[in-house]
Parts: structure tokens; sequence; C-alpha cells
């Protein structure tokens, strides 16, 4: 027997050959009608016209089981996908109730289902750092580093930085040029780019020399965590810095003897006004029960909270109480409590702010409270592995540096990369 390779000889007719055709467009299968609610308009109002009474109920009950029709804003998304048949068959139907959330809506055979779809996210890291010329605010919305981040996202960025310091730090007064900053921050992102929520890692502000760092706790991975500085103390305060948010000015301080634009005559001024536009949220700068409020000849709207060790708080001029509280009403740190106004004697929209100790009036900017509690001695193990971790991830990142970073780490703990 002879054993080898048997050669196949085709002759050239055999060969196919290949012809380039012009390309064959077929029509969509299907049609997708996207509809948005107006102002003043019901779900029924936008289905008129456009399916029959039948689907209209049917469509409405099903989605009850979801969201409530009765809550859509205006701007609501619609989607109606459509057969090319002819007659046109409805599929299904897509409420966006909100960017995480949509509900599809599809017939069967014994009526109308709906399902709740949640908008899938992916967890990345982002690094930042700059030198501040004018304010926080303008230095981290125009970081060129964080670019392909939105607008609307940069805000919450800075908010969220404004949290981690604003026991330490006065945004407006203290902030110098020449001041430095740099942040990791872990976000959930959406298919569009945009941020679900997120939170700081680790940051560090330098203002006027003095280098503050805080750093991410979340013993139980719950995302309950909390901050505190590379020694274990929480950088929460008794006080805020603050009862306004970053976007103020001061427009007139604590004095002994200051000229009264209304009353036309010298007297003290024993508290802070902070200059901010009608409707801008104050929240309480500490824990505390509502002892006083309502209306004052004076401070207009108002409001006076009682603190423990002999303090108190009172907000005047807003141009309304937050609803569901009252006198006894118990306050948490940054509950929103009213709205800037100008009530009572008040030549523009302001703030009013006091801090009193036993009855004696204190400068709300010169007051200097200690740190808080520390890390319990239960939790110092896993604070050790996190504080690490957090800490590495900001050493990846100076002023003006690209991020290509490895975290390397002992003892097991996973290792963490990251690229801006």
């Amino acid at each position: 027997m002879i054993s080898g390779v048997v050669l196949v000889l085709l002759s050239t007719k055999d060969v196919p050959t290949v012809v380039i055709r012009s390309p064959i467009y077929a029509s969509p299968a299907e049609r997708i009608e996207v509809l948005s609610l107006i102002q003043n308009q019901t779900l029924g109002d936008l289905f008129s016209g456009v399916l029959d009474a039948n689907s209209q109920s049917e469509i409405i009950i099903a989605l009850r089981q979801q969201a409530s029709p009765r809550r859509m804003r205006p701007g609501t998304e619609v989607s109606l996908r459509w057969t090319q048949r002819d007659p046109p068959v409805l599929r299904d139907v897509t409420v966006k109730v909100n960017p995480d959330e949509r509900v599809r809506l599809f017939p069967t055979v014994s009526g109308w289902k709906s399902e709740l779809l949640r908008t899938p996210v992916i967890t990345d890291t982002v690094w930042s750092a700059g030198e501040i010329e004018t304010s926080l605010w303008e230095s981290v919305y125009s970081n060129q580093g964080l670019q392909d981040m939105n607008m609307n996202d940069r805000a919450e960025l800075i908010l969220e930085l404004e949290k981690v310091f604003q026991w330490q730090v006065d945004f407006l007064r203290q902030i110098r040029s020449g001041d430095f900053y740099r942040f990791v921050f872990e976000r959930e992102v959406r298919p569009d780019g945009t941020m679900r929520t997120g939170h700081i890692l680790s940051a560090e502000l330098v203002n006027r020399g003095r280098s503050l760092k805080a750093i991410w706790f979340d013993p139980n991975g719950d995302g309950n965590g909390t901050y505190y500085d590379p020694d274990g103390n929480s950088v929460r305060r008794a006080f805020l810095k603050s009862p306004i948010a970053l976007r103020y000015r001061i427009s007139s301080g604590f004095t002994s003897n200051r000229f009264h634009p209304i009353l036309k005559t010298w007297r003290a001024h024993r508290g802070v006004d902070f200059a901010a536009s009608i409707g801008t949220p104050v929240r309480a700068t500490g824990n505390g029960v509502i002892v006083r409020l309502g209306k004052d000849s004076a401070l207009g709207n108002m409001i006076e909270i009682q603190h423990s060790n002999g303090w108190n708080t009172r907000y005047g001029h807003m141009s309304r109480l937050a609803s569901g509280i009252g006198v006894g009403s118990r306050i948490q740190q940054e509950d929103i409590i009213g709205y800037v106004g100008m009530t009572g004697l008040a030549t523009g929209p302001h703030l009013h702010y006091e801090m009193r100790s036993h009855g004696n009036p204190k400068d709300p900017m010169s007051v200097d409270f200690p740190a808080g509690d520390p890390i319990p001695s239960d939790d110092w193990e896993i604070w050790e592995v996190q504080s690490i971790k957090n800490l590495r991830l900001l050493d990846c990142l100076q002023i003006g540096s690209n991020i290509n970073c490895t975290v390397k780490f002992e003892d097991g703990i996973k290792s963490d990369t990251g690229t801006r």
C-alpha cells in the first residue's frame, strides 16, 4: 500500500469567480417614534390620537406597577416601537422615568405587562490636580484633565470637594491664589458618559501653605463612609464654616460698630451676612433643636437652633423656611432649614448668621472647633488597609502630571490601576 498526498487538478473553468455587487439596502423591520411630555400634559393626552382608548388604559394600568403616571415631569421621553406592517403593530412602549430607570410596556395574550429596566453603569476612577488662581470652583471647572466630564458632573465633583473640607476651610475668605488641590474620585458612569454617583477616595488641599488631607473610610462597605485625616481623626467639626455652600460672598462681617444701611445709625453687627441669590439653600451648621422660628421685625423669617455645650445659632432674612420643621424639631448638621431672601430689615438678598456661646456673641469666621471622634479602635486594622490604599492612589498625582499609575500593595491587597 502506498500512502501519500492526493492532488486534485481542477480546470480553470471549474474555479469560482468573485464578483463585487452593489450593496443591497433593506428597509428596517421596525420604526421607533419618540415623544416627550410637555407642560401640563398627561400620558393620556400624549397617547391620544396615537393609540386607541383600550390600549391607552391598559398601558397606564401596567405602568402603575412600576411608576406613578401622575409624577411624570415635562420632558419625560416615551418611545413607541412599531412594526413596518400595513397596518403597523405596536411592539412595546418605553417610558424613561429618570436617568437610571425605564419602564418597558409590552403586549401579551393576557394584556399589557411592564418591567423595570435599570441603566447599566461601570465604575471608574478620576484623578485631577490643579493650582488655584481665583477660586476652587473656577479651577476645577476649567481643569483640562476633566474635559471628558460634562459640566453638571464637574459641578457635583466640586460640591463633593467642598463637603470634604467644609469644616476646616472657608472657601470664600481663606482660599488664596497659589493654593493647590489634588484628589482621587471614584464614580459610577452610565453608557452616555454621565455620572450616577461618586465619592472622593482621597484628597489634599494646600491652603496658605497648610496641607489638609482627607481619606474616605467605609468599614462596612455599604457606601456610608466618612472622612478622616491621615492620623485617623475625623475631619468633621461640631459646626460648618458656612451655612451656605460655595456660591456666596460676605457682604458684612462681625463687628462692634457698623453703619446700618436702613436704620442709618452706627451699631454692633453680631453676626455675618452671606450675600447669595434668592432661593439659595441654607443649611444648619450643627446638630441641635429649633427653639425659635417665625417672623422677626429685624431678621424677617428666622430660625434659632440650640446646640450642645451652650451654643446657639441664628439664621435670618430667609425668603421661606423649609417645610416640615417647627419649634422642637431635631436638626442634623447640613439639613436644609430655609432659603436665602431679603425679609425683615434688608436692602438685598442675603443670610444673616449668628453664633452665641452661653449667650455671648462669637465671630463665626474665627471660631475654631476641635476634631470629631477618631477611628474606633475596633476598626483600626480595616482603616490601616483602606487609608494606605487611598493615600497611595493620591500620591500617584502631582500638579500638572498625566496619570499612568500602578499601585502595588502588600499582604494580598488587590492592586489598583488608573488612567486619566
